[in-house]
C-alpha cells in the first residue's frame, strides 16, 4: 500500500475471513492487534480440534501486519510449511495446524480513484453539443436539415452493422465458454469416475487378500492340494487387479512430475503397507514429513540400523516377513519397539513385561509358541526366555503381524502398528466396532471415529515407523550416510513395492 494512501503509522483495515459456527463462513475487520484461537475470549474464535486455545496473534509492526504462533500445540502452515511468524503482506492465507482450517487475512483497499480527465476538456461544451446535434435523439421542436439527417443516417446504419456484428461476436464468445465448461465439466467428471472405479479396484484387491489369507490358514491345517489350486488362483486374479489399478494410477497421473522425490517415497511406502494413494487423508506427506525431520534431528536411526546390519537381524527379519506374505518395511516396526536390542526389556505393565526386540507381553508370546523364562517378571534379561531369543521371536512376531493384518485390520498396514502398539484389550473393541471391510475399516477410519480415545503415542508410533520407512528407501535423499537395509538380493523386497509412474 503506497503512502498516499493512508498516514504513516496508522494501520491498514485487516478483512480477517475464518471457518465460524457450524461451518459457516465469517468475516471481521480490524485495526488493532488481535489473537485468533479456540477460547472465547479470542477475538477471531475458530472452535476447531486443531486450534489451540490462544494459537496465534495479529499485530502491526515495522508498517505491516504480522502473525506470529502462540506456542501453538499443531503450529502455522503456509503452503505446507510451518512457520512461527509471517509476513501478511496484501493477503495471506494461513492453516492453523497442517490438516487444520484455514484463515484468510487481506489488507482492504483505501483512497479514492481519480476521475479520468478529458484532453481536451476546455472544448468540452461545444464537442457534446456537436455530439447531441448530430447523434442524439432528434426533436419535434428543432427540426434538423437535410446534411444532419443524412449524417444521422448514415451514424444508425453503421451503429445497427455494428449490432448485429457484436451480437453475433459475443454469441460465438458465449458458445465458446459454454462448451469449454461443458468439456471441462465433463472432464472433471470423468477423472472422478475414474478415481472412484480405481479406488474400487484397490479395495477388492485388498478383499482377496484377506480372502487368500483365509485359505491359507484352512489348507495348513487340511494339507489339501485342492484348496492350494485356489489360492493360486485367487493370486493370478488379485494380480490382475493390481495392474489394472497401476494402469489407473498411471492414467491418473497420480505420481506426477510436479511431486517431489520424497513425496513420491511417502505414496509409495503408504502403499506397500496396503494403504490406498487415492484415499490418504489431505496433509499426509506433510506430517510424514514432520516425522523425518525427527529422524534428521537425531543419530538414533543410523545406529540402530547398522546394530540390525552387524548382527544379520536384517535379512532375517525380511525373510519372515515375506514367507507371511507381508511387506519387509515391516522391519521398522522392530527398530521403533527397541531398536534391534533383543536384550531389551520395557516397563512393567498390568499384562506383563514386555521383552525382547519385538517386545512380546507374556500372553501373546504364549499365544505364538515362545516359552517364557524363570524372570518373566522382571525387568532383567533371561536366557530361558525365548523372547530374547531373536530369531524365535521375529518368526513369531512375523505370524503375528499376519494374523492382525488378514483379520482384525483388514489389510491395513498402519491399523496393524497401531494394534501392535495399544494392545489387543485396548484397540480391538474400537476397531471390531468399524465394519469389516477394507474400505471401511483401516487406520484412517479409526482416526476419524476415535480420534479423542487414541493416545498421542499411538499416532507417534505409527507415523514413526512409516517415515523410517521411507527414508529407508533412499537414505542419501534425506541425508543419511547408509544404504537402503533392505535392498538385498535375497529378499526380494521389489516384490511387494509398486512402481512409481
Amino acid at each position: 500500500m503506497s503512502s498516499t494512501a493512508r498516514q504513516k503509522g496508522v494501520p491498514p483495515l485487516l478483512n480477517v475471513t475464518f471457518p465460524g459456527a457450524s461451518g459457516k463462513t465469517q468475516s471481521l475487520r480490524f485495526r488493532l492487534s488481535f489473537r485468533i484461537g479456540r477460547q472465547e475470549d479470542c477475538e477471531v474464535c475458530v472452535k476447531d480440534d486443531y486450534v489451540s486455545r490462544y494459537h496465534a496473534e495479529v499485530t502491526f509492526e515495522h508498517e505491516q501486519w504480522v502473525i506470529k504462533d502462540l506456542a501453538s500445540a499443531n503450529g502455522l502452515y503456509v503452503n505446507g510449511q510451518r512457520v512461527p511468524r509471517v509476513n501478511v503482506g496484501q493477503s495471506l492465507a494461513i492453516r492453523l495446524g497442517v490438516q487444520g482450517p484455514e484463515v484468510l487475512l487481506q489488507i482492504e483497499p483505501t483512497g479514492i480513484q481519480p476521475k479520468p480527465v478529458l484532453p481536451d476538456q476546455a472544448s468540452g461544451t461545444t464537442i457534446a453539443r456537436y455530439i447531441e446535434h448530430y447523434f442524439g435523439k432528434s426533436s419535434g421542436d428543432a427540426p434538423a436539415g437535410q446534411h444532419t439527417m443524412y449524417v444521422r443516417r448514415a451514424f444508425q446504419h453503421v451503429q445497427g452493422k455494428q449490432r448485429k456484428r457484436y451480437t453475433w461476436v459475443i454469441a460465438g464468445l458465449a458458445a465458446c465458454v459454454l462448451l469449454t465448461g461443458a468439456y471441462a465439466f465433463y472432464a472433471q467428471q470423468q477423472m472422478r469416475k475414474q478415481r472412484m472405479l480405481a479406488e474400487e479396484l484397490f479395495y477388492q484387491m485388498k478383499s482377496l487378500d484377506l480372502d487368500v489369507a483365509s485359505l491359507e490358514r484352512v489348507v495348513a491345517s487340511t494339507h489339501n492340494q485342492v484348496g492350494e489350486q485356489e489360492i493360486e488362483k485367487f493370486r493370478a486374479r488379485r494380480n490382475d487387479l493390481e495392474k489394472a489399478y497401476d494402469q489407473y494410477l498411471s492414467t491418473l497421473h497420480v505420481y506426477s512430475g510436479k511431486m517431489t522425490e520424497q513425496q513420491k517415497l511417502i505414496l509409495r511406502i503408504a502403499r506397500v503397507f496396503g494403504e490406498c494413494e487415492l484415499d490418504m487423508p489431505r496433509g499426509f506427506p506433510e506430517e510424514v514429513s514432520k516425522y523425518i525431520n525427527r529422524w534428521q534431528s537425531s543419530t538414533r536411526l543410523a545406529k540402530a540400523i547398522q546394530t540390525a546390519r552387524e548382527n544379520g537381524y536384517t535379512n532375517a527379519i525380511s525373510k519372515e516377513m515375506l514367507a507371511q506374505g507381508l511387506p519387509p518395511q515391516f522391519f521398522y516396526l522392530a527398530l521403533q519397539e527397541s531398536n534391534f536390542d533383543p536384550y531389551s526389556s520395557g516397563p512393567v505393565t498390568r499384562s506383563g513385561v514386555p521383552k525382547g526386540m519385538w517386545q512380546f507381553m507374556p500372553q501373546t508370546a504364549m499365544k505364538y509358541g515362545l516359552h517364557l523364562g524363570p524372570l518373566v517378571d522382571l525387568r532383567r534379561p533371561d536366557p530361558g526366555d525365548d523372547r530374547h531369543h531373536y530369531d524365535r521371536e521375529t518368526r513369531a512376531a512375523a505370524r503375528y503381524l499376519k494374523d492382525l493384518y488378514s483379520s482384525d485390520a483388514q489389510a491395513s498396514g498402519f491399523l496393524v502398528m497401531a494394534c501392535y502398539n495399544w494392545g489387543e484389550d485396548q484397540v480391538l473393541p474400537l476397531v471390531r466396532s468399524m465394519p469389516a471391510n477394507p474400505k471401511e475399516r483401516n487406520f484412517w477410519k479409526l482416526l476419524a471415529h476415535h480420534r479423542d480415545q487414541i493416545p498421542r503415542e499411538t499416532y507417534d508410533y505409527v507415523f514413526s515407523i512409516v517415515s523410517a520407512a521411507v527414508i529407508g528407501e533412499n537414505p542419501k535423499l534425506f541425508g543419511f550416510d547408509f544404504e537402503n537395509p533392505l535392498a538385498q538380493p535375497d529378499n526380494q523386497a521389489s516384490m511387494l513395492q509398486p512402481e512409481l509412474n
